[in-house]
């Protein structure tokens, strides 16, 4: 017990030998939260707590009903639901989904498995990858259940040995977190927008035992609400997703990481919670992996049009150096590769050249998002390879081999230049009229975050065991994805530790 009775003392040790900058003064607010259970002023008690309303969140709070629980409530301090979930690109990659065995495709949760940890480049945690991947199917049929709907057809995402990956026919996250909010309202779920997370309460045994929120909140507007204290007999879920708009928290792990760098995340994905378990004692894991999406355009804001329709045609298209008229990479290695690959191709000042990606119109109109790409200026269409070498000042002979050499590759089967799988670019020639569009990465995903283990539980780092009371899941963890997270893997990363975090709570 008295081991228990110093756990704070012995946080704020933790946190100054880390080295975390300001640690002392961080350490502060969480030695201010320990209390004893009959002296706070509670506002509001609930069964289950649960901070945010993305994939995590939301999969959660269903889980937990479905599970018995009588009073579960969800806080945003946005003031709207989903958070960054909504500006996802709606990819759900699941091992031995309906779609496969129907499509007649070999796959297991060890393969999944597998890949991601090659993408990690071997430090992400195979007990984490494999439980998710073990129960994506589970999670797949929650958003189906609620109604979800995905085009008929499974794609084969850089990285993957194979096709997994449901898409969304809305192609974007919304059409999973609109059915999700509406299952829970029919649930009874109590949903609450401008409610922000200031920090954790705990009795003097160390246990989460709820958790204060600030009421009425406006983001960006200076107007941080009224504190309330909520508690909660089960327990607290942090879901509030990762950091890529903190720029200065982000390039203090990654300093190429500057506002050179965009995101595709909405504003609010400035990762106080996260910083709000560390001040407390989790453990800080691989906060220095921060994952660029090399599909994203420099001409769009957010997550944009663009991203899922490279995603899609990234695999029968070649991006272009603009100096050179040459492919610099393989068009569908893992994000990783691609966005080093990109981030190195400069003018002579050494700003930014954004690749140019090509497709011929043909096989670009396949995906519904191309005509929002021509729509809103984020594409161009060309009648023929001289008007798009003009347009973005390409030299024209090298582009013109460029192309020929990559067609033959298409015939043959085999990209002699970078390895590029090409089974999927079978018969697909570059030809005109083409589509083209930019290319350039944004920060999309932090896989670095706090440590949890396979029930979903914050690892103390005082005790190295789990901080009763303190659940979390989603993009605020790390561990999960290593160096590199594979995309359409997040989906199964949040939805799944969601549901775990609530089973985990209805067995307390």
């Amino acid at each position: 017990m008295e081991k228990k009775k110093n756990f704070q003392t012995d946080r704020r040790r933790f946190l100054v030998s880390m080295g975390i900058a300001g640690a002392a003064s961080l350490a502060v607010p969480a030695l201010n939260a320990v209390a004893k259970e009959n002296e706070v002023n509670w506002g509001e008690e609930h069964e289950i707590v649960i901070i945010g309303s993305g994939f995590t969140g939301l999969a959660a709070a269903i889980e937990a009903k479905k599970l018995g629980a009588k009073d579960v409530i969800v806080y945003d301090k946005m003031p709207y639901f989903g958070g960054n979930s909504t500006y996802n690109g709606g990819l759900f990659a699941v091992p031995n989904s309906p779609l496969q065995k129907e499509k007649g495709i070999e796959d297991s949760a060890e393969t999944m498995a597998a890949d991601q940890l090659k993408a990690g480049r071997g430090v992400a945690y195979e007990n984490l990858l494999l439980h998710v991947a073990r129960h994506a199917n589970e999670a797949l049929q929650m958003t189906l259940d609620a109604g979800s709907e995905y085009v008929p057809y499974l794609q084969q995402l850089g990285g993957h040995s194979v096709p997994r990956t449901y898409q969304t026919i809305e192609a974007c996250g919304a059409g999973i977190i609109r059915p999700l909010v509406d299952q829970c309202r029919k649930l009874g779920i109590k949903l609450v927008t401008r409610a922000k997370f200031d920090s954790l309460i705990f009795n003097d045994e160390g246990t989460v035992i709820g958790a204060k929120m600030l009421m009425g909140h406006y983001f960006g507007r200076d107007v941080e609400g009224t504190p309330v204290n909520v508690r909660s007999k089960r327990g607290v879920l942090i879901a509030t997703g990762g950091f890529a708009r903190n720029v200065g928290l982000r390039s203090a792990q990654d300093p190429t990481l500057t506002e050179e760098v965009p995101s595709t995340n909405p504003p609010s994905a400035t990762g106080e919670a996260l910083l709000e378990m560390f001040r407390v004692g989790a453990v800080p894991v691989h906060m220095a992996y921060i994952q660029t999406g090399p599909w994203a355009s420099p001409d769009e804001d957010g997550f944009g049009y663009v991203s899922n329709y490279s995603i899609y045609n990234f695999a029968h298209s070649i991006s272009v150096y603009v100096k050179t008229g040459k492919r610099f990479m393989n068009e569908i290695a893992d994000r990783k590769t691609r966005s080093d690959a990109q981030l190195a191709l400069r003018n002579d000042d050494g700003s930014p050249l954004p690749p140019i990606t090509i497709t011929s119109y043909e096989h670009a109109k396949e995906h519904p998002t191309m005509k929002k790409v021509l729509k809103y200026g984020v594409g161009w269409k060309f009648d023929n390879v001289e008007d798009l070498a003009a347009h973005f000042k390409v030299p024209l002979e090298p582009l013109k081999k460029q192309i020929e050499e990559y067609n033959g590759y298409v015939k043959s089967g085999i990209d002699e230049q970078f390895g590029k799988p090409m089974g999927k670019a079978e018969g697909k020639y570059i030809q005109a009229p083409f589509v083209v569009v930019r290319n350039w990465p944004k920060v999309h995903y932090c896989q670095g975050g706090a440590q949890i283990d396979v029930h979903a539980r914050v690892i103390d780092s005082n005790t190295w065991e789990p901080i009763p009371g303190l659940y979390a899941g989603g993009e605020v963890t790390g561990g999960m994805h290593g160096v590199s997270r594979l995309g359409s893997c997040s989906i199964p990363d949040c939805m799944v530790m969601g549901m775990t975090a609530s089973r985990t709570m209805m067995k307390s």
